[in-house]
């Protein structure tokens, strides 16, 4: 008999999933692409497609998630995508042929969208069914966790001389034995918990909604960039050789407890002012390698970018759920939507350009440039708010809950 469903247990198995879709099936690669391109002879360009074809796969699970309509279905597709975490992590070194390398890059981009949409709408569901607060914070500080779980295995595995093919079994082993409490945990949509008439929904007008998907597509550009590649621009920096493990893993440390600070402080000046402070540091996160790449400048941009990357993510999926409290995934997905979209452009084009130009400083620089871009679109959002504030349609869902 499976032990009853706590809280405690239910975010533990959030926290188990985002490591195995997440940090194993995406940030992984972060790690390993100088690794690779040493022992596998991967290029920027090449590597910029694989990171691509993954922000696909990201994309291709979000429209399957938001199309499956039976919750049911859902959980099952989560267990599924825990199962094929370890499998596509395990094939990779199969092979050295880039089209199989994209096909499993691209599952393993599905599979991510298993921890941070279905398993973060399964989670939210319980906690409003067991009439605890609505918030994903906790969860998404598995994000953090994950990059930590990783890094370290990573580092670890260097200091035994590994090679690229053995770490990516490491890897495969670590998330097939994370994936037992996943498995076990991640509540059963039709189970555990009082059925409750949740909040009426309350969604945001069209312009709120429009503003917001280009706002958060910018936050996408900023974000694929700087998790792509940090690890090889470090390597890649004179006298930084050997730190790009160490930064990924500060970017972890910096990121878990940050989804919980940030909710606490939305909870009192509203989540778009958050979000403000949030894109602001991250502008300032994502091109400080490029101004100074002395190792005291680059670790404190591994702690801007990985103390606000994961808020924008947590903080706008969180408000999804204040917008429709009966069905969250409906606008978590039309916001995932926007911001996977710039998750397939960022990689590719940084890529070509670092390949190009020798460097990967204008990449930077373009992706913090289009993070103010994403700026104007939040400022834009608050004057919105403002002008309707008397009319109660944008403050409140937001603002205090």
């Amino acid at each position: 008999m499976l032990m009853e469903l706590t809280r405690v247990r239910v975010y533990l198995a959030g926290i188990c999933s985002l490591i195995v879709t997440v940090g194993v099936a995406r940030f992984s690669y972060s790690l390993l692409l100088p690794i690779m391109q040493d022992g596998a002879g991967l290029t920027e360009l090449a590597g910029g497609w694989l990171a691509t074809t993954n922000f696909m796969g990201y994309m291709a699970g979000v429209l399957l998630a938001s199309r499956l309509h039976n919750l049911n279905d859902k959980y099952n597709l989560h267990r599924a995508y825990l199962v094929l975490s370890v499998v596509t992590s395990a094939a990779m070194v199969m092979t050295t042929d880039m089209m199989v390398w994209a096909v499993l890059r691209f599952i393993a981009g599905v599979c991510a969208s298993g921890g941070l949409i279905i398993a973060s709408g399964l989670i939210l569901k319980w906690l409003v069914k067991n009439q605890y607060r609505a918030e994903l914070g906790i969860h998404f500080a598995g994000v953090g966790i994950s990059i930590i779980a990783t890094s370290v295995l990573v580092e670890v595995m260097l200091n035994l001389s590994a090679n690229w093919q053995q770490q990516w079994l490491a890897l495969a082993v670590m998330a097939a034995l994370v994936a037992v409490p996943a498995w076990l945990w991640i509540p059963h949509p039709f189970v555990g918990g009082a059925e409750v008439t949740p909040p009426k929904d309350n969604p945001p007008g069209r312009m709120f909604t429009t503003l917001m998907m280009l706002a958060y597509f910018c936050a996408g550009y900023g974000y694929a960039v700087s998790s792509t590649f940090i690890v090889d621009i470090v390597e890649r920096t004179q006298g930084l050789e050997g730190q790009g493990t160490h930064t990924f893993l500060l970017i972890g440390l910096a990121a878990m407890p940050a989804t919980l600070l940030w909710d606490r402080v939305a909870r009192k000046i509203g989540y778009l002012y958050v979000l403000l402070v949030a894109y602001l540091l991250q502008v300032v996160g994502i091109i400080l390698p490029a101004i100074n790449d002395t190792l005291p400048v680059v670790l404190f941009s591994a702690l801007l970018f990985g103390g606000t990357f994961i808020a924008c993510v947590s903080l706008v999926l969180t408000m999804a759920g204040k917008f429709f409290p009966s069905n969250p995934a409906r606008f978590m997905g039309v916001m995932t939507l926007a911001y996977g979209a710039a998750q397939i452009i960022a990689p590719v084009f940084t890529g070509y350009l670092a390949e190009a130009l020798g460097s990967y400083n204008p990449g930077l620089y373009l992706s913090a440039g289009v993070m103010i871009i994403g700026v104007v679109f939040l400022f834009g959002l608050v004057r919105l708010d403002r002008r309707s504030e008397g009319k109660k349609v944008y403050a409140r869902p937001y603002q205090g809950l």
